[in-house]
C-alpha cells in the first residue's frame, strides 16, 4: 500500500516566554492509504500538536510532510487550504455545530467554503452514512452528544476527504455513545477512508489496525494491534506505556 501521510523528522517548537516548548521531536509517522491509526499517549505528549500539523493547521518548525505524493513544507497557505480541502476532513472533541443551522445545514456548510455544488443527493447521502437521515431538519440542541458529533463526522466527510484526522472525537461522549462513534469510524475506514485518530481511551485506539504511542513529543511505540491481539490487557497496556 501507498503511504498517504509521510512525515520524516518533525519537529515543533513554540516559545512560551523564555521557555521553549519541545512539542515535537524528530518524529517520524507513516500512514498507508486505507489504515486505522490510533495515537495514544499522556496529556501534553505532543498528540494534538501532532494532528495539526499532519493536517497542514499548523506548520512544523522543521522537517518533511507529504501528503497523497505531495510536499507541504514551504507551501503558501493558500496551497496548503487546496490541499487540506481536497484530502483532510477534520473532527474535534467540541462538535463546534452552528447552533442556530441545522444538522443538514451545518453538514453542508464546508460548501460553501469550497465552492462546490450544493448537491442535495451528495448532502443525502452523508446523512444516511452517519446515520442521521431522519434528523437532518433537527437543530444541534435537538439532537444527543453522539447525534452532534455524527453531524460533525458528516461535515468533514461532505467534500469526499482521503483522510479523516480526529482529535478526541469521544471525548466528551459516555462509554456506550464512544463505541457507537468508534464503529462508524471503522465502518467508514472499510469504505476506503483512511482514519488517524487521537485518543485517550486505550480500549478505542486497541481497535484501530496500528496504534501509535506518544511520550514528551517523541513516538516511542508502534504496533500493529492484528498482532498483540491475543495478548492480556496487562500485556497490552505495557507495550502502550
Amino acid at each position: 500500500m501507498s503511504g498517504i501521510i509521510e512525515a520524516k523528522s518533525l519537529v515543533k517548537t513554540y516559545r512560551r516566554g523564555r521557555e521553549e516548548i519541545h512539542a515535537l521531536r524528530n518524529v517520524d509517522f507513516h500512514v498507508n492509504e486505507g489504515e486505522f491509526v490510533s495515537i495514544i499517549g499522556p496529556s501534553g505528549s505532543g498528540k494534538t500538536a501532532l494532528l495539526n500539523v499532519l493536517g497542514c493547521l499548523d506548520s512544523p518548525t522543521s522537517g518533511s510532510l507529504r501528503l497523497n505524493g505531495t510536499e507541504t513544507w514551504g507551501l503558501k497557505e493558500s496551497k496548503l487550504v487546496k490541499v487540506r480541502r481536497e484530502n483532510i476532513g477534520f473532527v474535534f472533541q467540541q462538535f463546534y455545530l452552528m447552533p442556530t443551522l441545522t444538522a443538514r445545514e451545518n453538514i453542508e456548510l464546508p460548501l460553501l467554503f469550497s465552492k462546490k455544488n450544493r448537491n442535495k443527493s451528495r448532502i443525502d447521502d452523508v446523512l444516511r452514512m452517519v446515520g442521521l437521515s431522519d434528523r437532518g431538519d433537527h437543530l444541534p440542541s435537538q439532537l444527543s452528544g453522539g447525534e452532534m458529533q455524527r453531524v460533525a463526522i458528516g461535515r468533514a466527510l461532505i467534500n469526499d476527504p482521503r483522510i479523516i484526522l480526529a482529535d478526541e472525537p469521544t471525548g466528551n461522549l459516555d462509554s456506550v455513545t464512544s463505541q457507537m462513534i468508534f464503529e462508524l469510524f471503522r465502518e467508514l475506514n472499510r469504505k476506503g477512508l483512511t482514519m488517524v485518530i487521537v485518543t485517550h481511551n486505550l480500549d478505542l485506539a486497541r481497535q484501530a489496525q496500528k496504534m501509535y504511542t506518544l511520550r514528551d513529543g517523541q513516538i516511542v511505540g508502534c504496533d500493529d494491534m492484528a498482532c498483540i491481539s491475543g495478548r492480556s490487557d496487562i500485556e497490552v497496556q505495557q507495550v502502550a506505556v
